[in-house]
């Protein structure tokens, strides 16, 4: 589906520092640049990643043998496997046996689950079971001779690390492709089956638009073929607590949040009689509900039919907390009552309801077309987000400023760990898996921390080429160098921090999403404000594979739609986070990534034209950027104010935290860290603003500007 190709990749393996540490040193002399005493000549630690990805060794390896021993060798006599790849041989064949007794030629397996999340639980792995590719974006199709994945460019290094010579790699996650290969692969005739449940109302429709007219038939079955395969050693469902999120943390009760749906159902034309709810995040924001079901995820599996007068929410009844249990029947009897039902009878439940005069609203992006079938089509009002995502999207007062502190507390957590890192790498006894240990321990220790918003990405070296906080939530990146980075590090490291400026200082219309037109509510016709992000790359012929930001939760996902830089994102309001990420990656050799987390608030102009005020961003992570690896003559000065006044701010924030927890080391590393940069440093004034003028004039263009 659209969302899976957002922004985060896995780091694949752990990488012993001390063995990095020591061929760096051979192969790389010391210039005698200027550096910091604890760092080490000729040497380099990247931390890319979410949630401050953690990690370490050379910046820029030695070079490899010409034959790589991290990534399969089909054609090789006999073919080479990595330890990392997955024999599937006796998966496939179960699996192809069933087939056989369903008459099925083809089946389609899909990374997600039945509410079409971007992280699962291992129950729903279904994709990494079968395949070994552990990657969060993929499509698996199987034939009684012939196996593929389709994945996009995140994962192609990471696919060729796990999967076994069963499966053909297909570097693409486009439907016409696999729809292509079905049509080369199934004879006429045949019929392709998949489970409906596990994929979006669009999905279902593009497959069977790549199939119409071919003979092969797409035949849903509920039954699910992997699950089959998979038997009794298939992970069992969570029996985890279900817990209510105290008031102190949410800034509005479940009860103000129904009612406020509910005036949105009676303003729409159509009237809708009720609201289905099929994205995990939105049953729990709108019950301030919050679980464990699927790993640094705080949800739970559940649907809610939200009506007029009643309310329906099918979950595990005897996983509720009791005073989730109690929050919940407060209201009864009345509207105010929610009626518990069994998950597994949402189906049956919604066919009863739809046989009714009645409208169901639900947002397309998040049901699956299993239970889309269900509704008869003239009862159907069909948006690509539900009235709750899209008030989840908007943070009330109180939810910003949680959000402000977590970030000043996750702040105190990585400076911790910066300072850690450069008394510990040196003495070579820091890998990838040891330093994402520390920084999780360092938040732990924060007051509020409930864990990682998704596993710490430690990644060094050419792991670092892989694109890839439960307080809040934080999300953030930072990549660092010890000793003396390559003039291609550098000027790429200078250029990406430069596209997170220019994005982060950027003034912008109210009603603005990917292009910066204003636009009707969820019809966003580009990316072109993210091109701020990514200019300074262009201008030398760099660029990344990414995303640019994604939405924040309030102590819900880590990446959380609709907000965002992408064409298929809502338009910004203020009240909503994003992050902003820009990245480069060079394969094989070294990765970069700046990400900070930023509300979207309104801007102070001199002038104001039209009913609403222009918008621009706060950002809200506030740990200071690597000084090793800048170049300021490539800054503008308007890129060097913007710096040191972004560092003024860290000092204010985080410094006297950091005195309140009497870390009076890691306050001394902060004022050393965020020393103000000299305007004399920078490059000609021209050079950055006009080259920002031009592209600004190029993108207002189209507003008859």
């Amino acid at each position: 589906m659209s969302r899976s190709g957002e922004n985060a990749a896995r780091a694949m393996e752990a990488v012993s520092v001390e063995g990095w540490w020591q061929r760096c040193n051979e192969s790389k002399p010391n210039s005698g640049l200027e550096q910091r005493s604890s760092r080490p000549p000729g040497c380099s630690l990247r931390l890319p990643g979410v949630a401050v990805p953690t990690g370490c060794a050379a910046g820029r390896a030695p070079q490899a043998p010409s034959t790589r021993n991290d990534i399969r060798a089909c054609s090789a006599d006999p073919p080479y496997l990595p330890r990392t790849a997955t024999n599937t041989t006796a998966r496939l064949a179960t699996l192809r046996g069933i087939m056989r007794t369903h008459s099925v030629h083809a089946y389609i397996v899909p990374s997600t689950d039945a509410h079409m999340s971007e992280y699962i639980s291992e129950r729903d792995a279904r994709l990494g079971w079968l395949t070994g590719f552990t990657g969060s974006a993929g499509t698996a199709v199987v034939t009684q001779d012939k196996a593929a994945l389709w994945t996009d460019s995140r994962y192609w290094t990471q696919a060729e690390r796990e999967l076994d010579c069963n499966w053909e790699l297909q570097r693409t996650i486009s439907i016409e492709s696999i729809g292509m290969w079905i049509l080369k692969a199934v004879p006429a005739e045949g019929k392709v089956s998949l489970d409906p449940f596990l994929f979006s109302i669009d999905t279902w429709k593009s497959y069977s638009r790549a199939l119409h007219g071919s003979g092969r038939t797409l035949h849903p079955l509920e039954t699910n073929l992997v699950d089959q395969a998979w038997g009794d050693q298939r992970p069992p469902p969570s029996s985890s607590e279900i817990y209510s999120l105290p008031a102190e943390f949410t800034g509005r009760s479940w009860q103000e949040k129904v009612a406020g749906i509910r005036q949105r159902m009676e303003q729409h034309v159509r009237r809708p009689t009720a609201v289905l709810l099929s994205g995990l995040e939105e049953t729990a924001w709108l019950f301030n509900l919050r679980g464990d079901d699927i790993p640094y995820n705080p949800v739970f599996y559940s649907y809610t039919l939200l009506t007029n007068t009643t309310i329906s929410l099918f979950v595990e009844e005897s996983r509720l907390s009791a005073a989730a249990r109690e929050s919940l029947r407060s209201g009864c009897p009345g509207p105010l009552c929610v009626e518990l039902q069994e998950y597994g009878q949402v189906s049956a439940h919604l066919r009863r309801y739809a046989q009714g005069s009645v409208t169901v609203w639900l947002g397309t992006e998040y049901t699956t077309y299993g239970l889309y079938a269900i509704i008869p089509q003239e009862k159907l009002l069909e948006e690509s987000y539900s009235p709750v995502m899209m008030a989840k999207a908007v943070k009330n007062t109180h939810e910003q400023e949680m959000l402000r502190a977590a970030h000043v507390r996750d702040a105190v957590a990585v400076i911790q760990y910066l300072l850690w890192l450069e008394k510990a790498v040196p003495q070579g006894h820091v890998d990838e898996f040891s330093g994402a240990q520390q920084i999780d321990a360092f938040r732990w220790a924060q007051e509020h921390s409930r864990g990682p918003s998704f596993q710490s990405i430690s990644a060094s070296g050419l792991n670092a080429a892989l694109a890839h906080y439960r307080d809040g939530t934080t999300d953030i990146t930072r990549t660092v160098h010890w000793g003396e980075p390559t003039p291609l590090q550098k000027e790429a490291y200078t250029r990406v921090l430069m596209g997170n400026i220019d994005l982060s200082r950027l003034i912008f219309p109210s009603n603005t999403a990917g292009s910066l037109a204003p636009v009707p509510p969820l019809h966003s016709p580009g990316r072109t404000v993210e091109s701020f992000a990514r200019r300074a790359l262009w201008n030398v012929g760099l660029n990344y594979g990414h995303g640019t930001g994604h939405g924040i939760g309030n102590f819900l996902s880590v990446h959380e739609w609709p907000v965002g830089f992408q064409s298929n994102n809502v338009p910004l309001e203020a009240g909503m986070f994003t992050s902003i990420e820009p990245g480069y990656y060079q394969d094989g050799e070294f990765g970069i990534r700046i990400e900070d987390v930023a509300l979207v608030v309104e801007a102070q102009t001199e002038h104001q034209s039209g009913e609403k005020p222009f918008l621009t961003f706060e950002v809200v992570s506030l740990v200071p950027y690597d000084r090793n690896l800048i170049n300021l003559s490539l800054l503008s000065p308007e890129q060097i104010r913007y710096l040191n006044s972004y560092y003024e701010r860290i000092r204010a924030h985080v410094g006297p935290e950091l005195r309140r927890q009497q870390l009076e080391e890691a306050y001394a590393w902060l004022q050393e860290s965020t020393e103000p940069f000299p305007m004399s440093s920078a490059g000609p004034a021209a050079a950055g603003t006009l080259a920002l003028a031009s592209l600004l004039s190029v993108l207002l263009s189209g507003l008859g500007a």
